[in-house]
């Protein structure tokens, strides 16, 4: 039998420490710091900071983190939630009185208090080996001398042309002359750099406590916005228990809500009570129970995401196997469904980046804006865009999502590693908004069940069920499947997000580190 999947290209192998992400400008300067001796977790802190100015329509310390580490020495997980939560000014009487019906997707409103700098801080504190100022300095350089602009990158800059026309400092700061920059064209960003020296300099607290804080609020202030600078003084990250499920003796570890990861094990545990492996790949049967499993998880996940520390959210119930056997017998095979939630009563911007370092260090890394550059404004003369992540805060009283001052909203981005035999295994990432769960079970059963190389496994075309009965496939996926899934009820379309992945795998034999990035994005992985 013929291969599956023929990798676009071949995976890099390394020994000593690898690294992967949406940008080579990115993994070069990750790579740089484990061959200076720095660590994993040093390694994507740089790497999240050259994203920032790289691919500024993803990622940056106007966003949010989550970041999984896993300690070799100790063989432990550590999980950081480095989310920002809501302006104590985002009361629901505040949009009710307004007469606002959803958090708006541009403008100040659905502007949250930026995370990821505390979460880069943090980490970088605890369990690096470089201080924070020194790994800011590959990020202050292309910041301050220009960097060429990737094609792909310059592509979806374009998209968000209007978007930042519409703000003076955004264009200002982010458009040359009314345009996006053009592949390879050097691009600038002054701001961005002074802002990076100004933390470079003075930690974190410049950002959460001082002038660059005092910059944004002014900035919130005279634009509607929210934000005040208690919101800004009273942040932190948190330290968090990951979550995990077996598939098919592999152990998958997730971050626990305000992340979806609940919504990959949720669905992997469905996924397991079929025989994949002989349904077949991408066939239509494996096809409609993929989407039909991801409508019964996402059901529940609209249903009860949201803040742990302002809601309930039984995550145990969701992800437990009998559960999952629970939901399975609502699919029909033959019919695509709809589902409610099963316990009673949206496209997206994002960066994954991971490293492996000599020690066998690892760390899956994800830092977003939410949207194509956020919620469109820049942060006054500071440089730093602004993410939306507020938008997904439900305005209903009833809903655990509801807003709330200084809540965290739900949040789709979610890093990820699988481990077998109680060893790492993969450390990766999908991006793409709610197309990360899809995406990861994708790659996922693309590995484990049909046997690919993890290259293969991110090149193969992929399913996006985007709502209702609308699933968009990539092309590579055939005429005879596409006509059959329609016959079954599934509205077909063919424009959507179908996410960027990054991931290291150790292999279980030799020990080596082979590295996947995937060709929807302009990345690499880089090891040595």
């Amino acid at each position: 039998m013929g291969k599956l999947v023929s990798a676009g290209r071949s995976m890099p192998a390394a020994l000593n420490g690898m690294v992967v992400s949406s940008q080579p400008l990115a993994s070069q300067a990750g790579l740089e710091v484990l061959k200076r001796g720095g660590n994993a977790v040093d390694a994507t802190v740089a790497m999240a900071a050259v994203l920032n100015v790289v691919e500024p329509m993803s990622t940056g310390i106007g966003g949010d983190a989550f970041i999984l580490i896993y300690l070799a020495k100790s063989r432990e997980i550590k999980s950081l939630n480095a989310s920002g939560r809501a302006p104590y000014a985002a009361t629901l009487e505040y949009f009710h009185e307004r007469n606002i019906a959803a958090v708006p997707d541009e403008g100040m409103l659905p502007v949250t208090v930026p995370g990821a700098l505390d979460g880069w801080a943090t980490v970088a504190e605890r369990y690096g080996t470089m201080g924070l100022g020194d790994l800011l300095q590959p990020a202050i350089r292309y910041a301050e001398d220009g960097f060429p602009v990737a094609e792909k990158t310059a592509g979806e800059w374009a998209k968000a042309r209007k978007k930042l026309s519409a703000q003076p400092n955004s264009a200002s700061q982010y458009l040359i002359a009314g345009r996006a920059p053009k592949p390879g064209e050097l691009f600038r960003q002054k701001h961005l750099a002074a802002s990076l020296r100004k933390i470079a300099a003075g930690g974190k607290e410049v950002f959460y406590g001082g002038e660059l804080a005092e910059e944004i609020v002014r900035f919130s202030g005279a634009n509607g916005g929210l934000l005040s600078l208690q919101d800004f003084n009273d942040h932190s990250s948190t330290w968090v228990e990951p979550i995990r499920a077996s598939y098919r003796g592999y152990e998958v570890v997730e971050m626990p809500p305000n992340t979806q990861g609940m919504t990959v094990l949720q669905m992997l545990n469905m996924l397991e009570l079929f025989d994949v492996a002989s349904l077949g790949y991408n066939t239509v049967v494996y096809l409609h129970s993929f989407v039909e499993i991801k409508k019964l998880a996402f059901a529940d996940r609209d249903r009860y995401l949201a803040d742990p520390e302002r809601a309930r959210v039984p995550v145990e119930k969701l992800i437990g196997k009998s559960y999952a056997a629970e939901r399975v017998r609502l699919i029909d095979p033959e019919r695509a469904g709809d589902y409610s939630p099963g316990l009673g009563a949206i496209s997206g911007d994002t960066q994954v980046f991971c490293a492996v370092d000599k020690e066998g260090n690892a760390v899956s890394f994800i830092n977003s804006l939410f949207e194509g550059f956020g919620c469109g404004l820049v942060g006054g003369d500071t440089g730093i865009m602004l993410q939306n992540r507020g938008k997904l805060f439900s305005l209903d009283p009833s809903h655990p999502n509801c807003v709330a001052p200084h809540k965290r909203s739900s949040h789709t981005i979610m890093p990820a590693m699988v481990f077998k035999d109680g060893k790492p295994f993969l450390i990766f990432g999908v991006t793409g908004a709610h197309m990360q769960p899809q995406g990861q079970v994708q790659v996922l059963a693309n590995l484990i069940d049909f046997g690919m190389t993890l290259q293969e496994a991110l090149d193969a075309p992929r399913v996006n069920h985007l709502e209702g009965l609308e699933v968009a496939l990539e092309p590579g996926i055939g005429a005879g499947a596409r006509r059959e899934l329609k016959r079954m009820g599934h509205k077909i379309v063919n424009e959507a997000n179908f996410g960027g992945g990054q991931g290291i795998m150790i292999h279980p034999e030799y020990g080596t580190l082979l590295g996947g990035a995937d060709p929807r994005k302009d990345g690499c992985a880089m090891g040595y």
